[in-house]
C-alpha cells in the first residue's frame, strides 16, 4: 500500500529505524488524518531521502513509526539562494512556499532601504518551507534565514556566487544567463521591495562584479509574482528543470 501522507521529521531514517513522534505530529496523523497502527506514511528529513514507514504505535500525545525501505533518494536542489524583501504576511508566506517548491537551496529575507517590514517570524516561515516540501514531493527543505540587511549581506558577498539582480528599471533578458556562466555554479536571485531599490542600492548592485542585471518584462510585477518569474527563468536557463 502506497503512503498518501508525507511527513518531515528531524530524525535519522533507515531501514528498521524507529521514529518517535511529537505531540503535534501525533495529533496530525492520528487525530486529523485518522491513521491507525499499520498505516503507511512517507517520511523524509532532508538528509536521508524518502522512506516508507508504518505506524507502530498511535496515541493522542505521541506515537512511533518504523521505517521499512527507501522509496526515493535525497535530491538536492541547485545551489541557488532566493533573496527578497519581506512584504505582507500572506504574500511573504507565498514566496517562501514557492521558493521551496521550485528548488531554492536557501531563502534569505533581506531588509532594504524601502523594505516595509522590520522583522519576520523566521520559525513560521521555516514551517511553511517544510509544508511546501511535504506537499510537492521534495526530499530537501531549504533553510529560511533570519532577516538581515542587504547592505551587510553584500559586504560579505562570496566571490564565487553569481547574483541575478532583478531591476525593474532595466531592460534585459534573463535567458542570456545560460551563455554567461556554467550550470552548477552557485547563484542567488535578488527580488526588491514594493517600493523598488534606492538609487544607492541600485548603484552598488550594478557595480558588484558578480551581478547580472535582468528585467522581468515591461510591466512592474508584484514581489511575489517576480519571485516566481525570476526562479522560472533561472531554472530554465541554469537549473535542474
Amino acid at each position: 500500500m502506497s503512503a498518501k501522507i508525507r511527513l518531515y521529521v528531524e530524525h535519522p531514517l533507515g531501514a528498521g529505524q524507529t521514529v518517535p513522534l511529537d505531540r503535534d505530529q501525533a495529533h496530525y496523523l492520528f487525530g486529523v488524518m485518522r491513521l491507525s497502527a499499520g498505516a503507511p506514511v512517507a517520511l523524509f528529513n532532508g538528509k536521508d531521502g524518502e522512506f516508507r514507514a508504518k505506524v507502530a504505535e498511535a496515541g493522542k500525545r505521541g506515537g512511533t513509526l518504523v521505517c521499512q525501505e527507501q522509496t526515493r533518494p535525497l535530491q538536492l536542489p541547485p545551489d541557488l539562494w532566493l533573496m527578497f524583501a519581506p512584504i505582507k504576511k500572506a504574500r511573504t508566506d507565498f514566496i517562501v512556499e514557492k521558493a521551496a517548491e521550485m528548488g531554492a537551496a536557501r531563502i534569505l529575507p533581506v531588509q532594504t532601504e524601502f523594505t516595509n517590514s522590520e522583522r519576520i517570524r523566521q520559525d513560521r516561515l521555516q514551517a511553511h518551507a517544510v509544508e511546501a516540501a511535504e506537499q510537492c514531493g521534495g526530499t530537501y527543505v531549504p533553510e529560511v534565514a533570519d532577516l538581515q540587511k542587504l547592505s551587510r549581506l553584500l559586504d560579505q558577498w562570496p566571490q564565487e556566487r553569481q547574483l541575478m539582480f532583478c531591476d525593474e528599471a532595466e531592460v534585459g533578458n534573463a535567458l542570456q544567463l545560460a551563455a554567461e556562466t556554467q550550470k552548477g555554479a552557485p547563484w542567488a536571485i535578488l527580488i526588491g521591495p514594493e517600493g523598488g531599490f534606492s538609487e544607492a542600492e541600485r548603484k552598488r548592485l550594478h557595480a558588484l562584479p558578480q551581478s547580472h542585471v535582468v528585467s522581468l518584462g515591461p510591466r512592474i510585477l508584484r514581489a511575489d509574482t517576480a519571485a516566481v518569474a525570476a526562479m522560472t527563468l533561472w531554472q530554465q536557463a541554469l537549473g535542474d528543470w
